[in-house]
């Protein structure tokens, strides 16, 4: 069942990638952005736990 629901969502990644290409586009700029974002968010917040 595991190997079924992860075929199903690469199938549904690549269909969403040739249908919609700037959609995925935008999708996968939002998560980098995010991920960026939380991480320079974690660095503000252990630079001003460590200095005092």
């Amino acid at each position: 069942m595991k190997k079924l629901l992860t075929y199903a969502a690469v199938a549904f990644v690549v269909f969403y990638l040739f249908t919609q290409p700037a959609g995925a586009a935008a999708a996968v700029k939002g998560v980098f952005g995010s991920i960026g974002t939380g991480a320079e968010q974690l660095s503000a917040f252990f630079t001003s736990l460590f200095s005092g």
